[in-house]
Formats: structure tokens, sequence, C-alpha cells
């Protein structure tokens, strides 16, 4: 027997016995998403993060991940992804207006790079926070180089409805808490969703090919891929090298063993790692000639250095570590970190793959997770990586541990098993969105050519044209798109007043005293 079969699971019969399953509808949607700006000529902006989209410190929607120029857009969390997409269009066009010559990468992988130096890291001002997050990504330079923090995907933002989970509990007899019950099945979705995670790079993976530039820092790695033309580089079966080796499967973090089968063995492991002294980081040095080059020796400077594809999240006060707010409040919502950038989309992401993904995360749910072992996460690790760099090689097979499974069938067994969960996420809708999204996957299984992947490469070589070309062509599309409308002026208007507020709150920040930044860091990681 395979890992999913179609049977429906005790937690789920429970629900349908008890006529309760209509309380998985409803669930909190929340999109994050990474885009680089970039200049008409195709090259990484060197503009400061515009002044008119607010403060990236302090803005709530509208901020900067890594780099100045890598702008990342947040939505606040909501009930129907319907409200969740139509806030993240809104945004775009807010952005769009104020970009002057520039424009949004529609990619994953970054082009337009002339080496590390020409990726400007993001600046947050002069209070201790906006110190550590500037210090922080020094210290990600130093340790894997700029080129790789470049890389833009989108973080889908899911919280299981609250109304669910005392019913569950009661339903279990569960001797835990509500909050312990919450955690524990939290990381048993966390843990089915690592076994089965390569399915939405098969599915939505759009990083099949990159710039020769991107290696420029480190030539060496090119050698593991094959030459589509003078400037390209790819597998012609890749699905997502942004999850490969040479994107976010940093061999730096292979060896930390970070437990997922308790919440209680997640903030311990990911707090030693923070903790312990790491020899090749020592060598960097932390505060050189009176110059902050990282906040820290240790394998980690702080929890999100730790590339992951699926996190368990709290909502963190001002100053707090994550892993505290874990250990205080419990889990919140999960932040699933797999996915590319759809570049056919100006938005970078559909209705039809969110409603998926929020399916097949609540199938996580509902499904059996035992406690996984460290050759359970290596075979995870393996099949996710098998399915990053040749996901649509013919008959390729991946391992479950006691046996190997063609990925098409495996993958159309997790499409089997999800159907219950569609059908009530439905939930009598006459076009049946949940179950059309997920018949539209079961088409991408029966035919590789049909994925993101395979079209890219496709348009491509029909086109002769190089990754960077066609990158930057598609992104110019988009802009075309934004500059054809005008956001209303209610939402330009709430949108330029949390600008000015943003800037003001920084403001506020910076004008109050600020202890030593030594004594601030030295407060912030001795938390309790």
């Amino acid at each position: 027997m395979t890992y999913f079969t179609n049977k429906l699971s005790t937690r789920l019969d429970q629900l349908l016995a008890n006529d309760k399953q209509t309380l998985l509808c409803g669930g909190l949607k929340g999109i994050e998403k990474e885009s680089l700006r970039i200049g008409k000529d195709g090259f990484i902006a060197q503009t400061p993060h515009p002044t008119a989209l607010g403060s990236a410190l302090t803005h709530p929607t509208i901020t900067t991940d890594y780099s100045e120029a890598l702008i990342e857009l947040i939505t606040p969390p909501f009930a129907d992804i319907k409200d969740s997409l139509g806030y993240l269009q809104n945004v775009h066009q807010f952005v769009y207006e104020h970009l002057d010559n520039e424009i949004l990468l529609g990619a994953s992988m970054p082009c337009g790079i002339n080496g590390d130096e020409s990726i400007p890291i993001a600046k947050y001002g002069t209070s201790n926070i906006g110190r550590m997050k500037h210090v922080y990504r020094h210290g990600l330079w130093h340790r894997y180089g700029r080129t790789m923090q470049a890389i833009a995907g989108i973080h889908f933002n899911y919280s299981v409805p609250e109304a669910l989970w005392p019913v569950l509990h009661q339903q279990e007899n569960s001797p835990l808490s509500l909050e312990q019950f919450r955690a524990e099945a939290y990381f048993g979705l966390i843990r089915n969703f690592q076994k089965l995670g390569w399915l939405i790079l098969y599915l939505f993976g759009a990083s099949p090919a990159i710039c020769k530039n991107f290696f420029k820092s480190r030539p060496e790695l090119m050698a593991q891929f094959e030459e589509f033309d003078g400037g390209t580089l790819y597998h012609p079966y890749a699905t997502s090298l942004r999850m490969s080796d040479i994107g976010y499967k940093s061999k730096n973090q292979a060896n930390l063993k970070i437990d997922y089968n308790s919440l209680t063995g997640y903030v311990d492991s990911l707090s030693q790692a923070i903790g312990t002294p790491y020899p090749d980081y020592e060598d960097i040095g932390v505060c050189v000639d009176g110059q902050y080059r990282q906040l820290n020796s240790n394998i980690l400077q702080i929890e999100n250095e730790f590339y992951s594809t699926i996190r368990p999240k709290q909502i963190i006060n001002s100053g707090e570590k994550p892993t505290l707010a874990l250990k205080k409040r419990g889990v919140r919502y999960i932040e699933m970190r797999s996915l590319d950038l759809d570049i056919f989309n100006p938005i970078g992401i559909d209705e039809a793959k969110a409603r998926f993904i929020e399916a097949l995360l609540l199938t996580c749910l509902l499904k059996d997770s035992p406690a996984i072992t460290d050759a359970d996460h290596q075979i995870n690790n393996a099949n996710q990586l098998a399915v990053a760099n040749f996901g649509r090689k013919p008959r390729l097979q991946l391992d479950q541990g006691n046996q190997k499974l063609a990925l098409k069938d495996w993958a159309s067994e997790i499409l089997e098993s999800m159907q219950t969960v569609c059908d009530i996420l439905d939930n009598d809708e006459a076009n049946k969105p949940y179950s059309s999204a997920l018949a539209a996957q079961q088409v991408l299984i029966q035919n590789p050519d049909l994925t993101a992947s395979a079209r890219i490469l496709e348009s491509m070589a029909e086109t002769h044209q190089p990754f960077s070309r066609f990158a930057l062509n598609k992104s110019g599309e988009h802009a075309k798109t934004f500059s054809q409308t005008k956001l209303n002026a209610v939402d330009t208007q709430t949108f330029n007043e949390m600008a000015a507020q943003s800037h003001a709150k920084q403001k506020e920040m910076e004008s109050k005293t600020q202890m030593p930044f030594d004594d601030y860091l030295t407060d912030y990681f001795s938390q309790k």
C-alpha cells in the first residue's frame, strides 16, 4: 500500500459522520510575493526602495526582502482567496504607479546580475531593529553570496478555521490542551507536506532555466547544467531550479536536523542551531574594525536563515524571537514557501492554483502523520531535488521509503485523496471551484508538456530567446497590463495613508534613544 490512498482518514470520517465537514471551509489565506525591481535594460535596479511606497521597515504590506531591489508584497489573511488575490492585484497596481522607468521581474530566477556587488542589500534605517535586519542580510552575503538571495518566490500562508479545532479536539478525545492539540495537528500537516511537497514543484515549478550570469560568483556550479544557448543554462526536464541545490536547498544547511515531530522539538532544535558556533562563520568574524559582518558566527544567525519548504508560524511582537513566540503562544498558521512565481500571470499566482494548495494543505491535516526519522528527512529531500531537477522526465520514480513509485502514479494517488476535501470546500457552489482546480492539475500530471516549466522552455525554443530575454519580455507585458488601468481613488488613498503612516512610525522609532547595538543584540538573543 502506498503512502496516500483514497481511503478517507479517521479524522475526516468522523467529521462527515457528525455532519461537521463544512467547518473545513473558510480558513484564512494570505500571500507574500517577492519581485525584483529591474530597469528597462533588464538589470537589477540600483535605486532605493521608492519613498512613495512607504517605509520598508514598518509598512505592513509593501516591504523588501533581501535586497533593496527585492520588493515583497504581503496581503492580509482572508477567508475567501478571491479577496487575497484582489488585494494582491491592487497593491501591484499601486506599486506600478510609483516605479517610474522600472518594472517588476516576473520570474523567480534573477536576471540582469553583474556579480554579487550589483545586488544592493536592503536598508532599514538607524533604529536597532532596522540595523539588525540590515546586518542579518550582510551575514547572508558573507555566508552564501548575494546572488542566491535575489531569487524570488511566493509564500502561501494558511490557518485552519478556528471553529474546527475544538471539534477535532473533542472527537479525538485528546488529553492535550486545545493549544497543544492545535500545535500537534499543525506539525502533522507539516510532516505530511514534507513527504509530498515535490508535487508543488512538478505542478507549479516555473524555473527550469537560469541565466549564466547567475553563476558569476560561483562558476564551478555551471558544470552540472546543459547549455540552452549562449546565455542560458538548464535541465531539459527541470521544474523548479529555484528549489534545487543552487537555489534554496542550500548544502550549507544539509546537516541540520530540525525536529518536526513536536513543537518543543522544533523550537529546541532550531534554537540549538542558532546557539551553536560554526567554524567557517567564525572565520568571517562578527564585528570587524567596528563594522558588523553578521549577527553572530553560529550555524544560523536567526530563525529565518533556515530555508525550509514549510514553516510553523506565530504572529510575533516587536523585537520578539519567532521561536519564543511559538513556545509562548503555539502555532497560529503555516507558511508554505516552495511556490515559484508564475511568469505567465501578472501577479504571479492565480485562483485555481491557490485553491488547489488550500485543499492539499487541508488533506495533509486530515491524514495520519507518523513521526519522521532522519532517514525520512533524507528521502523527502531527495524526492524534492529529483523533481526540481528532473520532474518531467518520463517514468521518473520517487522513493516512498519501502518502495519506488512512478511520479505520475503517486501524484494521481494524491489528487484522488483530495477529492472529498475539494467537494466539501466547494460548499454547494455551482461552478465547483476547488474540484475544477483539482481537475486542472490532473491534466498536468497526464501531460507534463502543459506545465509552466515545459511551456517556458518551449516558448524560449520557438522564439529563439535566452531566458533573460524571455523573462524581460514577459515582465514588460505585465507592466503594460498595469499601465492600462488605474487604481480606484479609495484604494489609492488607503495605500497613500499606509505609506505616510509607515514613514511616521519609522521616524518615531528612530527619534527614541537607542541602546548600544551590542547590548540590543545581547538582549535579543537572551530572550527566554
